[in-house]
């Protein structure tokens, strides 16, 4: 259904996902494309590129969809299910007689309205019975306002959702004025710096990572650190006998693996195998977003040819977060691991290659489609092969992250 997309977490209090927000690269300004294709380029775009349904892009989490509201004066795609996904809407107060024409004519089709860009100072009486969500721009807010006018919202049953919650101390501020989910990459920032050495359960995952990054791989090590690890074998061979990774044959060991997969994919899977470890008291979020930055490194690495073993391109992306996922920084945490030099500089902010794939992902993520076209033509790949590899990352990403957590906590309504 949709080849040109990025999503956006947006959290609840637990920093569990809620849904996604999805950015269409084909609607004006991220919008839904009311425009239909003609039949022959979807049929082209399905053929050349891997495209997304919903469910592949919001991991049966809802999706939030924004749409102009003067598009919906006609109604809404029909191929959209009100059971998954939360209509937004910019909070438009020189169009407030057609916004609440829309609000009504969405509510009655059976969707969640979400209100965007909305001034919590301003009147939304009239509007507000048929929302169910306020996204409120933090980045912009002045919480004396908002302290002072959120009864209106609590009054009416509607939930808060703080947008551009870039730092912890932001979502702890937002949290205490009473806002219900969060939206922004502040999940992905350390938490706090600690100077403390790793403890010695995670000083073993680190010294498993630090076997994917290397060119050399000595098997018999890495077999007695798995094999007196009860968790680590469990989670081994889930990864290997994942669908998504291994459809053909049923892997009952890491030598079976090895002579299966070969070295290089091998790596790769300690390196996630370690990571989710270390991840465990982490958002899940935190995770997933390094399993699709791997997948899609490593996907533009293969394009341009760069080597893969160690699998640098991966590494790169799939330890971009290391920092939030032990809350350290970034440098201490590099000279722990053997790293090809490539990959430290990449990792602690220098400019090379693999830094440049570190960028065009995270301009994937942001919707940052301008930037997404000025870094393919710096790496003379076409744009849309590009949009193809991001799905295919966000698919891997999806089939990896369940074969960790089987389990998917239940969207609130």
């Amino acid at each position: 259904m949709f080849a040109f997309i990025a999503r956006q977490p947006i959290l609840d209090l637990e920093k569990d996902v809620f849904a996604y927000e999805l950015f269409f690269r084909d609607g004006k300004n991220n919008c839904f494309p009311m425009v239909e294709r003609d039949e022959a380029t979807n049929k082209l775009i399905a053929q050349k590129y891997r495209t997304l349904q919903l469910d592949d892009i919001s991991c049966s989490k809802k999706s939030f969809i924004n749409f102009e509201t003067d598009a919906l004066k006609d109604g809404l795609n029909a191929s959209l299910d009100p059971e998954n996904v939360v209509v937004e809407l910019a909070a438009e107060e020189n169009k407030m007689e057609l916004l609440l024409d829309v609000c009504k004519q969405v509510k009655n089709l059976g969707y969640k309205l979400a209100l965007e860009n909305c001034r919590v100072e301003s009147k939304w009486q009239s509007v507000l019975p048929y929302v169910d969500m306020v996204k409120v721009n933090t980045d912009k807010c002045n919480y004396e306002n908002l302290s002072r006018n959120i009864q209106q919202f609590l009054d009416a049953d509607v939930k808060l959702i703080a947008e551009k919650v870039e730092t912890h101390e932001d979502f702890n501020i937002c949290r205490d004025v009473g806002f219900d989910y969060f939206q922004g990459y502040f999940f992905s920032k350390p938490e706090s710096v600690s100077q403390q050495n790793l403890p010695t359960s995670k000083l073993t995952l680190v010294e498993l990572m630090g076997a994917s990054s290397s060119a050399t791989f000595d098997v018999e090590n890495i077999n007695r650190v798995i094999e007196h690890d009860v968790g680590l074998s469990y989670m081994l061979l889930r990864f290997i006998n994942n669908p998504t990774i291994n459809k053909r044959y049923k892997i009952t060991s890491l030598r079976h693996a090895l002579n299966y997969m070969g070295e290089v994919e091998i790596k790769k899977f300690i390196a996630l195998l370690a990571l989710t470890n270390l991840s465990d008291d982490k958002p899940l979020e935190l995770l997933h977003l390094s399993l699709v930055r791997a997948k899609f490194c490593d996907l533009v690495g293969i394009e341009k040819n760069i080597g893969s073993n160690p699998p640098t391109a991966f590494l790169v992306g799939l330890f971009s977060m290391l920092d939030a996922l032990l809350d350290k920084e970034m440098n201490s945490l590099v000279d722990k691991l053997p790293l090809v030099d490539e990959v430290k500089v990449a990792l602690c902010g220098g400019q090379n290659e693999l830094s440049v794939y570190l960028m065009l992902v995270q301009a994937f993520e942001s919707g940052n489609w301008l930037k997404v076209i000025r870094i393919a033509k710096l790496l003379e790949i076409d744009q849309k092969q590009l949009h193809s590899m991001f799905n295919e990352a966000i698919l891997w990403g999806n089939g990896v992250r369940r074969s960790i957590s089987p389990h998917f906590p239940e969207a609130k309504a």
